[in-house]
């Protein structure tokens, strides 16, 4: 067994669709070329929206598919505790802070700041005084903790502008090779909220790290979060991994395969009698 690991970890909000089979028989095959570990993650974080029955048929629909990964099956929802503590580690840095705004207010904001229409948060015009949050805290106003990309730069200082990934796929407008990363095409994103302690970005780059994830094979619609991602790592103290995005398979409108959408889930697909030989080669990216 080489020195490599990928993994795939969908979200039990709904049932799987040819997309991610496709990125799972991808992540699945570069495993087995390589002579690496395959992981499954199950990424429940969001407890609103993700349900039993939908993990249930997540291992169902992979286990059809004759894919093979390694135990135990790592759940997000079982390692809050270890999300809290980053989090804890960057309050401890000063590199977060308590954001108190709506989403609308947000929006509102975001569209005020320079270059416009982007939807991103450039972080308060003026950080509220300690007697103004303490009045915000025991009015019990919900807050999201949110990363200070101006704290973390300076945090960083001169490796601000080094950081970069390897990217061994393709992003959206064929970007490949070594990319700078550029988190202030984010903003100062949510890193915990109230109802969920952690957030995408912060749980995911635990647990590549703590998997020891040296390839993440992923869609191209998360290419724009690599520069996040690759933020937090470096102010963890955890590694890079290597990226893949792939293409994404696209219904017959041209619009990308989404669960909210409706897609045909792979569930349906297999009552139809089609073979899993035959619902991977649906799956092929070109």
């Amino acid at each position: 067994m080489s020195q490599y690991s990928t993994r795939f970890a969908p979200s039990p909000t709904g049932l799987l669709h040819l997309g991610h089979a496709a990125s799972a028989l991808l992540a699945f095959s570069w495993a087995r070329r390589q002579g690496a570990k395959f992981h499954l993650r199950i990424e429940d974080i969001d407890h609103t929206r993700c349900k039993p029955e939908f993990e249930a048929s997540i291992f169902e629909d992979l286990h059809w598919l004759c894919l093979q990964w390694e135990n135990p099956v790592r759940r997000q929802s079982n390692h809050m505790a270890e999300y809290e503590d980053a989090l804890k580690n960057l309050q401890n840095m000063g590199l977060v802070y308590r954001c108190f705004l709506t989403r609308s207010e947000i929006l509102a904001t975001s569209l005020q700041a320079p270059h416009g229409v982007q939807k991103i948060y450039l972080g308060p015009r003026k950080q509220l005084s300690e007697d103004e949050e303490h009045y915000l805290l025991q009015q019990k106003k919900p807050f999201a903790w949110r990363l200070s990309l101006a704290r973390a730069r300076d945090q960083l200082g001169d490796q601000w502008q080094q950081l970069c990934w390897l990217e061994t796929g393709s992003g959206p407008d064929g970007q490949s090779g070594h990319i700078k990363a550029k988190p202030e095409l984010l903003g100062d994103v949510v890193l915990a909220r109230k109802d969920i302690q952690t957030s995408y970005h912060l749980a995911v780059t635990h647990d590549d790290a703590k998997q020891c994830i040296s390839h993440v094979i992923r869609g191209q619609d998360l290419f724009g979060s690599t520069h996040i991602h690759v933020l937090l790592q470096a102010l963890l103290g955890w590694p890079t991994p290597t990226y893949y995005h792939h293409g994404l398979l696209l219904d017959s409108k041209g619009n990308r395969l989404a669960k909210r959408d409706g897609s045909t889930s792979l569930r349906s697909l297999r009552a139809t009698g089609l073979s899993p030989r035959e619902v991977q080669k649906m799956a092929v990216i070109n």
